[in-house]
């Protein structure tokens, strides 16, 4: 067998750096202090990745006491953010640990990756049963009730995300996806009438008229526009952004950070973070394709849903497509619990090119 040092995916770990080194850029030139943090988050994700890839996952994947610890520590997590959790804009979804704080909701998407590649890759032949379909709903409801209840939208629906793409990979007649959808609904439902903010509720009516309240509920996403719009091909140079700079377009290194970079790197620098996503994702299906195992290609399935629907709902927001809910550019924007959770992914996905592949 060949060593692991050559059987890495070296395109992979490309594209991943190149939109790290993006995201520094863009934090050095915005706000030098929280650069400072980010690039110790990097170094803890690099680190678990690492270990990811050289430990030998192959006997704990096969233990099922394995799979379902990762889920009921990402379980009690949640219930101790309800418990303990820190309050921030609107949402109890921190936890605190002395400077730093974690978002259990981001180790939520691992968690139901995990326990949802373990869960399919052992009924696949049964998968059209209404009861393994209802199973692994459960999942996610364990998950989704207690972040939507924080309340955190993004986090919830990303969660929601994972669980319909693992069943519109498996193959579902109609009628069970139409079953899943008034699912979704009732969920969503009960989420507007209980758990959902006023705030949260005028940024999805939003959407729907983007030229009301400007100085309001749009101004957010019409500053973000504005940020993409006057760009230009080059963009306006390192520390030139005017609307980060007098903080004009606020969340501009999370919600909006592809904004941020966009508005002083130009369409150059956009191309080239989009396209390094888009080698991301496309190694990601390549390892999972060659993969030998039904877990090892079901993870990477998830793991591709988990990075597509961030990146889907980040851009569409920045861009005013979709409603401002939350969800980070995974490696763009700053913030340590799903940075870590990304590299997490990424180095259990390295360890499968390595030991798992054709």
């Amino acid at each position: 067998m060949k060593s692991k040092s050559f059987r890495f995916d070296g395109l992979l770990l490309l594209g991943v750096g190149i939109i790290l080194a993006a995201s520094l850029l863009m934090l050095a030139s915005s706000s030098p202090e929280l650069f400072t943090k980010q690039l110790i988050f990097v170094g803890i994700g690099s680190v678990v990745a690492a270990i990811l890839f050289f430990v030998d996952l192959r006997p704990l994947i096969g233990a099922k006491w394995a799979v379902a610890l990762i889920f009921l520590g990402s379980f009690l997590s949640l219930i101790a953010v309800h418990l303990f959790g820190t309050q921030v804009n609107g949402s109890k979804s921190w936890l605190g640990i002395g400077i730093f704080g974690i978002q259990p909701s981001e180790l939520s998407k691992f968690a139901l990756i995990t326990i949802l590649a373990a869960f399919f890759s052992r009924r696949h032949i049964g998968i059209k049963r209404m009861a393994v379909i209802l199973g692994s709903f459960a999942y996610f409801a364990a998950l989704g009730i207690l972040i939507i209840t924080e309340p955190d939208l993004g986090s919830a629906l990303i969660l929601f995300g994972i669980w319909f793409g693992f069943l519109l990979v498996a193959g579902l007649p109609m009628r069970y996806m139409a079953f899943a959808t008034v699912l979704f609904l009732t969920f969503g439902g009960l989420a507007w009438g209980v758990a959902l903010e006023g705030y949260q509720k005028d940024r999805i009516l939003a959407v729907f008229n983007p030229e009301a309240d400007p100085l309001g509920v749009n101004y957010n996403v019409i500053q973000s526009k504005s940020a993409i719009g006057s760009a230009g091909i080059f963009g306006k140079g390192f520390g030139q952004g005017a609307l980060v700079k007098l903080g004009y377009l606020p969340a501009a290194q999370t919600d909006f950070a592809f904004s941020s970079f966009t508005e002083e790197w130009g369409l150059v620098g956009a191309i080239i973070v989009l396209a390094s996503f888009g080698l991301i994702i496309w190694r990601i299906a390549a390892i999972g394709a060659r993969a030998e195992g039904n877990f090892y290609k079901l993870f990477c399935l998830g793991s591709m849903i988990f990075f597509g629907l961030h990146f889907f709902v980040n851009v569409g927001s920045a861009l005013g497509l979709i409603p401002v809910i939350g969800v980070v550019f995974p490696f763009l924007s700053s913030g340590g619990s799903n940075l870590i959770i990304s590299m997490a992914l990424i180095g259990v996905i390295q360890n499968i090119a390595a030991n798992n592949s054709v």
